[in-house]
């Protein structure tokens, strides 16, 4: 296992898995953009297939966010018009699916993740865009784990047949024809039962010397398998608790475990990213819209925890960093316990993550820390641009915020219409 470094190192990798594999690409995520860096994923892998045509490549999408342009710009035929045109250029061999978790992309999207070479497993919260792999000028932070292990390779591949493949809710996107429909009603409704139910199987087996033991997990809806384990391990810390999230929305029952753990004199640090950081943040010299709203609803929660637990700041137990580096963004999410768990997931941490996408992650123990100086390392470069909060004073209040902010925020502070949005963001 190897903890690459950034997102130029997980562009490498990911590039130069496609071109060594030999028996299988399967690729999932929330998305793979039109754009260039996505053009190029699709280059590599039509270029896969011509160099090995049995090669069998599957790339799974949300159906949803596939066939949509990005929010607050100009209506398009989203990224699904690219997988066509590549599919009427190139022919068959690179396989684009479809999932659509919900009828609807705001009641819930396929947030799972994870990419598969033969028998290797790069796992990353990141989707596949110029963004997310450094290009461009620009990055969106995330973290990037590399498994070389069969076991792990079967199983999360076994998943994604029999869990995805020919379901009638989950379409192809890249028919060189007009867009194909999704399923009916019914076929989304049965669909959706099963992902529900949908869970990794394996052969267990003991921490032997010289290993870690990695555990995927699924999850969808309210009370599952993911989240009842990511609680548990919350509630078991006895000594120290990391949280990475990119967007501090806690679910109520995560925020509880937190506030009780500070309670109980645990140490917790929250690395988060600041508001500027956030992907749908607006300079104020920009035009101002709505959506630029939601950097500043995240603001708002965190004054209002870090003000909660100002005791725990002061004493040291909490503490809690912003990280911001000129343009770029902030995508890191997991946990990490007494040094001896860490979970490396796509989920966010926030309610949406906990009731309405489908998600999943891997719990690794460690209780050799075989692995500690690796992660140690991963922090320490996350820091670099990070800024530790002396108390809830250091961040801006609203009364701070550009004036449009300021106006669209009042109707929402006095009908608290901004508990609701928080509940699907």
């Amino acid at each position: 296992m190897q903890v690459l470094s950034g997102p130029p190192a997980f562009r490498s990798v990911l590039l130069e898995r496609i071109a060594g594999a030999r028996h299988r690409i399967i690729l999932v995520c929330l998305y793979l953009q039109d754009d260039p860096s996505g053009r190029e994923i699709m280059e590599a892998l039509y270029a896969a297939h011509r160099t090995n045509p049995g090669l069998d490549i599957q790339v799974l999408v949300d159906t949803h966010r596939a066939q949509r342009g990005l929010i607050g710009k100009a209506k398009s035929p989203g990224n699904a018009a690219m997988y066509r045109d590549f599919a009427s250029r190139y022919g068959p061999g690179v396989r684009i699916l479809g999932v659509p978790v919900q009828s609807r992309e705001l009641f819930g999207v396929l947030h799972l993740k994870g990419f598969i070479f033969d028998d290797s497993v790069l796992y990353s919260g990141a989707s596949l865009n110029d963004v997310y792999l450094g290009q461009g000028g620009r990055y969106r932070l995330d973290r990037y784990h590399l498994f070389e292990s069969k076991i792990l390779a079967d199983c999360l591949a076994d998943f994604v047949r029999a869990t995805f493949l020919n379901q009638a809710a989950v379409t192809s996107l890249n028919d060189p024809a007009d867009a194909v429909e999704g399923g009916s009603s019914h076929d989304l409704r049965t669909f959706r039962r099963g992902l529900r139910a949908a869970q990794y199987t394996f052969e267990g087996g003991p921490v032997r010397p010289g290993e870690v033991a990695v555990t995927p997990l699924a999850g969808l809806g309210a009370g599952n398998r993911l989240n009842e384990t990511i609680l548990a391990l919350l509630k078991s810390t006895q000594r120290k608790l990391v949280i990475y999230t990119p967007y501090f929305n806690l679910p109520g029952e995560v925020r509880r475990a937190v506030s009780r753990q500070l309670a109980q004199g645990r140490e917790v640090t929250i690395v988060v990213g600041d508001k500027a950081a956030n992907d749908f943040f607006i300079p104020p010299s920009e035009p101002f819209k709505v959506i630029g709203l939601l950097p500043y609803l995240y603001e708002a929660n965190l004054r209002r925890f870090t003000k909660a637990h100002r005791q725990a700041m002061a004493d040291g137990r909490l503490k809690v960093y912003l990280w911001h580096h000129a343009d770029n963004t902030f995508h890191m999410k997991g946990l990490f316990v007494d040094d001896k768990i860490a979970v490396v997931t796509g989920n966010n941490l926030n309610p949406r993550a906990w009731n309405l996408d489908l998600e999943n992650g891997l719990v690794i123990q460690d209780p050799r820390g075989l692995l500690r100086s690796q992660h140690a390392r991963e922090r320490a470069s996350i820091l670099k641009h990070a800024t530790r909060l002396a108390s809830f004073q250091d961040l801006e209040t609203p009364s701070a915020y550009p004036p449009k902010v300021q106006q669209a925020l009042r109707p929402m502070n006095r009908t608290r219409i901004d508990r609701l949005l928080n509940r699907l963001l």
